[in-house]
C-alpha cells in the first residue's frame, strides 16, 4: 500500500501511544474525584495543559480539550453565535471550509443568522477588500481555516486579524487542524483556534480549541465538571496526555519535516509537469503537505477508485465531504466545475519516501492509460 493521505489521518507514533497507555495504566482514578487517585490524575492533566500552554505560548485556562476539530470548530461557531446574538447575527466565512465549518453555520442560518461568503482569488486567498466590504456593525464572527485542507492555501490571517481591529464586536475563529504541526500558528491572531493530534501522528478521538481567555463562550454539552466550564464530562487524562506528547514532537522537528516535504512535493510537480492534461490546482505558496490536481476529462472519484485498485491511497476533497460533488475549494480558484470536478488531493508526510512517489508516479500513469480507454 501506498498512503498519501495524510491530511485525513497520520499513523499514531509509538511514544505518542506509549505515553496514552501509560497514563491510562497508572492514573486510573477520574481527576474530578475528591481522592487520592483523583489528585493525581488532576495533577497530571493541570501538568499536561502547563507543558501545551508553555509551547503554544498561551494560558492554561486558555485550553479546552474536545473529541477533535469537528467538536471545536462547532463549539467555537455555535458557542460565539450564541453568546453574541444580542450584539448581531451576520456571519462571515469562506467557500473553502470544513464541513464541519459550514455545517454548524448552515444550522444557524436556519436559525435566522445571515451567512455571507467571501470572495477567493485565484490564488486560493480572502480578498481583503471583499472582507472588508461585508464586514458591519452586526457581524459577530469571522471564521476562516488557516490553511486549505483541499488546495493547502495559507491565509493572510495577520491582514485579517488588522481588518476586524476596527469591528471591536466581532470574533475571529480559525480552523488550523491542517497548519498545527506543519507551520508555525500565531495563538494570539484569533479568539478561537481548534486542531487535532491525529493530524500529527496523536490519537483519532483527541482535540483542542484554544480560546481567548476573557472569551465567553456558551457551550455544547452541559452537566458535569470537566477541564473547563466549557465542556462538560469526565477529563480524558490520558488521551490529552497523548496530544502533549504529539504537539512537542512535531513541534521540534517541524522545520526538518517540512523541508522534507517541500522536496517530495517539488519532486512531484516535477513529474506532473510531463502531462499536458494535468492541472495542479495548489498554489506554489502553500502548505507543500497538500498537492491537488485535476486530470483533465476524468472525474476525481473515478481517478480515485482506480488507485486505489493498486493500493494508493489518496482523496477527493476532504475525507469528510461528500462524494459526487465539485470541489468548492477548486472551483472558487479556477471558476471551473469541470476542472473541480476531476480534482483530488495528495497529501504528504515526513514519513512519505522518494521510492513510494516514484512507484505512485508509474501506477498513476498506468491508471491514466486504463481510464482513457
Amino acid at each position: 500500500m501506498i498512503y498519501l493521505d495524510y491530511s485525513a489521518n497520520t499513523p499514531v507514533n509509538e511514544i505518542v501511544l506509549h505515553r496514552f497507555c501509560e497514563v491510562t495504566n497508572q492514573y486510573p482514578g477520574n481527576a474530578n474525584s475528591k481522592h487520592t487517585a483523583g489528585a493525581e490524575a488532576l495533577k497530571l492533566q493541570n501538568q499536561v495543559s502547563q507543558n501545551i500552554a508553555g509551547m503554544l505560548n498561551i494560558l492554561p485556562e486558555e485550553i479546552i480539550y474536545t473529541s477533535g476539530a469537528s467538536e471545536s470548530n462547532n463549539l467555537a461557531i455555535k458557542g460565539t453565535a450564541r453568546t453574541q446574538r444580542h450584539t448581531g447575527k451576520h456571519i462571515i466565512s469562506t467557500p473553502l471550509e470544513h464541513p464541519s465549518v459550514s455545517a454548524p453555520l448552515t444550522s444557524l442560518q436556519e436559525q435566522g443568522y445571515e451567512i455571507d461568503m467571501v470572495n477567493i482569488g485565484r490564488d486560493g486567498k480572502v480578498d481583503l477588500e471583499h472582507l472588508s466590504y461585508l464586514l458591519r456593525k452586526d457581524t459577530v464572527l469571522v471564521t476562516i481555516c488557516s490553511v486549505d485542507s483541499e488546495l493547502g492555501t495559507i491565509q493572510p490571517v495577520e491582514a485579517i486579524r488588522s481588518i476586524l481591529n476596527d469591528f471591536p464586536d466581532c470574533r475571529l475563529h480559525l480552523d488550523a487542524t491542517q497548519a498545527v504541526g506543519k507551520i508555525p500558528v500565531d495563538f494570539h491572531t484569533a479568539d478561537t483556534i481548534s486542531f487535532a493530534p491525529h493530524k500529527f501522528s496523536g490519537l483519532v478521538g483527541s482535540g483542542v480549541l484554544v480560546k481567548r481567555k476573557s472569551l465567553i463562550l456558551e457551550p455544547l454539552i452541559h452537566g458535569g465538571s470537566g477541564t473547563t466550564l466549557y465542556r462538560s464530562g469526565t477529563p480524558t487524562v490520558a488521551l490529552n496526555a497523548a496530544a502533549e506528547t504529539a504537539l512537542s514532537l512535531s513541534l521540534s522537528a517541524m522545520e526538518t519535516n517540512y523541508a522534507r516535504v517541500r522536496k517530495l512535493n517539488g519532486l512531484l510537480r516535477d513529474e506532473f509537469a510531463k502531462y499536458k492534461d494535468i492541472t495542479i490546482n495548489s498554489p506554489q505558496d502553500g502548505v507543500p503537505h497538500i498537492l491537488n490536481i485535476s486530470v483533465d476529462g476524468i472525474k476525481g472519484i473515478q481517478f480515485r477508485d482506480k488507485l486505489s485498485e493498486y493500493g494508493v491511497c489518496v482523496s477527493v476533497k476532504s475525507a469528510c465531504s461528500s462524494d459526487g460533488l465539485p470541489s468548492r475549494s477548486v472551483f472558487a480558484v479556477s471558476r471551473s466545475r469541470k476542472n473541480a470536478l476531476s480534482s483530488w488531493r495528495i497529501s504528504l508526510s515526513h514519513l512519505t519516501t522518494e521510492e513510494e512517489l516514484f512507484e505512485f508516479i508509474e501506477i498513476f500513469d498506468k491508471c491514466l492509460k486504463e481510464l482513457r480507454q
